[in-house]
């Protein structure tokens, strides 16, 4: 996986590891523009080495200029960047934008230690969890998020709840021209890309880095547990034998997104077959997206899967077609 988080988490575990002690920075809330939302996080050593990103810019080199000259030593400091006009301006900060951040400066220790790990599992799919973090003593506990698709961040009375999750993996039942593209987009966006696809000589033309190819059918890679809550399956191949047994297994899962390419009188007519001969209900038809993707006018492959992944996102993030 390439998502921003996990390298953060991986990179926080190597240190610790090795016996350093780290700042794990998170953002907790922004104000005016900001390219990087709450629950954002950036992991640094006292010798200025980082990884993640908090703004993208130079409220970064801000934090890394302080934690060099010995602040940050508490265990929690809660620090606000652009609040005024000057910092703003010195920061670069795009329409007077503010980030409040959560600054945690925690030893080399086997609690800590162990607390990274259960993260790690966590932004792997193994389980969602919500970290409480106690604003006054410092003390961070790792609970069982049983809500999940609330807000990154929420706020108590001396105490913030921080929810990490699996990073979006996308499955795609099948390899074809578009499935390729797919790939590749959402590897851009950090996302974990999984191919099925039991035909050896589509496997041998397919080639996107970074992206596992499981030989198999999609629907038996489904049914053995493949998906988790932040899974889309995507089928792109306009071919009934993987697509459709994919749409079978998938409306049994927690899979948060199912599509599948083709026309609307193709769609209709895939409806009608998954109910007759598939056995799903209207109400697992109608959590499939077909036809799949936002109507951008798409023609090319590349083209058809920018409005597909463009798609996957917006539902991801809770937004309605017609959002603004």
């Amino acid at each position: 996986m390439h998502d921003l988080d996990t390298q953060v988490i991986t990179q926080a575990l190597a240190w610790v590891r090795d016996g350093h002690p780290i700042w794990l920075c998170t953002v907790l809330s922004t104000y005016g523009s900001a390219p990087r939302g709450p629950g954002s996080m950036l992991v640094a050593r006292r010798d200025g080495q980082c990884v993640g990103s908090l703004s993208g810019g130079c409220v970064e080199e801000a934090f890394l200029e302080e934690v060099v000259a010995g602040d940050f030593k508490r265990p929690v400091t809660l620090r606000r960047y652009g609040e005024s006009r000057e910092e703003s301006r010195r920061l670069a900060l795009p329409c007077g934008g503010v980030l409040e951040v959560l600054i945690e400066h925690r030893a080399a220790d086997d609690a800590w230690l162990a607390h990274l790990e259960a993260l790690q599992l966590a932004l792997q799919g193994q389980r969602r969890l919500k970290r409480r973090v106690d604003l006054e003593s410092g003390t961070v506990r790792a609970d069982n998020d049983e809500e999940p698709g609330g807000p990154s961040v929420v706020r108590h009375p001396g105490a913030v709840d921080i929810r990490i999750g699996p990073v979006l993996r996308l499955l795609l039942a099948g390899i074809s021209p578009v499935a390729e593209a797919c790939a590749g987009f959402a590897k851009m966006l950090g996302h974990e890309v999984i191919v099925c696809d039991p035909r050896p000589e589509m496997r041998e033309g397919f080639s996107v880095d970074g992206v596992t190819v499981v030989p198999q059918l999609p629907s038996a890679f489904i049914a053995a547990g493949g998906c988790h809550a932040a899974t889309a399956v995507v089928a792109l191949t306009h071919d009934p034998r993987i697509d459709d047994l994919a749409m079978i297994e998938a409306v049994r899962t927690e899979a948060f997104y199912i599509g599948v390419m083709g026309s609307q009188r193709t769609s209709d007519a895939r409806a009608t077959r998954l109910m007759r001969s598939g056995g799903l209900s209207q109400a697992e038809i109608e959590r499939i997206h077909m036809p799949i993707g936002l109507a951008i006018g798409s023609k090319t492959p590349a083209e058809i899967a920018l409005a597909v992944v463009a798609d996957i996102v917006r539902v991801y993030h809770g937004k309605a077609r017609d959002a603004l």
